[in-house]
């Protein structure tokens, strides 16, 4: 099959379908995320109204003064959860700040679970200012991860994998909803910083509703920037760099990047991946042998905070 742009395929045909239906949403999900690392899907059942109502709140957030939400930043974990301040994050090629400040929302495990006990899934940390934030956003949270492991049984048909193989890796997983905001560009903006500089993400499996401007690009495989142009109320997915240990890179993490606006004002852009993670303490096995270590994912995590300046 050739390609020329990033496929659309709609997952009512993988949850609805069956014999060659099924079979070829499998297989051009699975050849998309292998020549460009990634699709989009549209056929979700994540509703527009709550992602409308969640692109709200969120305004309403980052409007708070600065020092309202720096109450919220926790880079004791990592900044795994609450708010991170503009410029602190930066791509792991080079040490100028992303133009962008943004809000991470986890899973609520009950305050007895050992990954809570241990601390190695953090506690939300919510706006007290903005009380319809915690329940917008925790629900945004279940329907894109109740979508996503959809997603999931059908990549691991693509790969041969057992049912639920990638469910069971990612369950009471530390998977996060990152809440963006990327800001109008100022005259103080340093030389050379981008909304998002080129980067692959760090996990499994992202997820990324439309956001409210353009912007997104990825680099194909010949070395060229190409626009993500999508469907209306269309998911953006893409394979990270867990998924590429994963799969000896069968399905290999695509450098990507936010790019900043003609005359670097837009009225700002807001959007909202979810990073899907395996359980932390899931050890990363290729499922090729000898080519690579196997990793633990909250060492292969923080290994990789630490490269993007959330922690030290």
């Amino acid at each position: 099959m050739v390609m020329d742009r990033v496929p659309v395929v709609d997952l009512r045909d993988y949850s609805e379908g069956q014999g060659e239906r099924r079979a070829k949403f499998v297989r051009v999900l699975g050849e998309g995320l292998e020549k460009f690392g990634f699709v989009s899907v549209v056929g979700h059942r994540v509703d527009e109204q709550l992602l409308a109502r969640a692109y709200a709140v969120a305004t309403e957030t980052f409007a708070l003064p600065t020092e309202n939400k720096r109450r919220y930043e926790t880079p004791e974990d990592g900044r795994q959860r609450g708010y991170t301040s503009f410029g602190i994050e930066h791509a792991k090629y080079t040490t100028v700040p992303d133009l962008k400040e943004f809000w991470h929302v986890g899973r609520e495990l009950p305050a007895e679970h050992p990954q809570r006990q241990s601390g190695v899934v953090p506690a939300n940390r919510f706006p007290e200012e903005v009380p319809a934030f915690r329940t917008t956003m925790l629900e945004l949270f279940s329907g894109i991860e109740a979508f996503s492991l959809q997603l999931f049984d059908a990549i691991g048909e693509y790969l041969g994998q057992p049912p639920a193989f990638f469910r069971e890796m990612v369950r009471d997983s530390n998977t996060l909803l990152r809440v963006i905001h990327y800001p109008d560009l100022g005259p103080d903006a340093p030389e050379g910083a981008v909304r998002s500089a080129a980067h692959e993400d760090i996990n499994l499996l992202t997820v990324l509703p439309a956001a409210t401007q353009p912007g997104l690009e990825l680099m194909t495989r010949d070395g060229e920037w190409m626009p993500i142009d999508t469907p209306p109320n269309a998911m953006v997915c893409d394979t990270g760099d867990m998924m590429a240990l994963l799969t000896a890179n069968q399905l290999p993490a695509t450098t990507h990047r936010v790019v900043n606006p003609p005359g670097g004002r837009d009225g700002g852009r807001y959007s909202m991946p979810v990073f899907l993670h395996p359980n932390p303490e899931y050890v990363i096995t290729p499922m090729k042998p000898g080519f690579a270590a196997p990793v633990k994912t909250r060492d292969f995590l923080f290994q990789r905070l630490r490269e993007i300046g959330l922690t030290k």
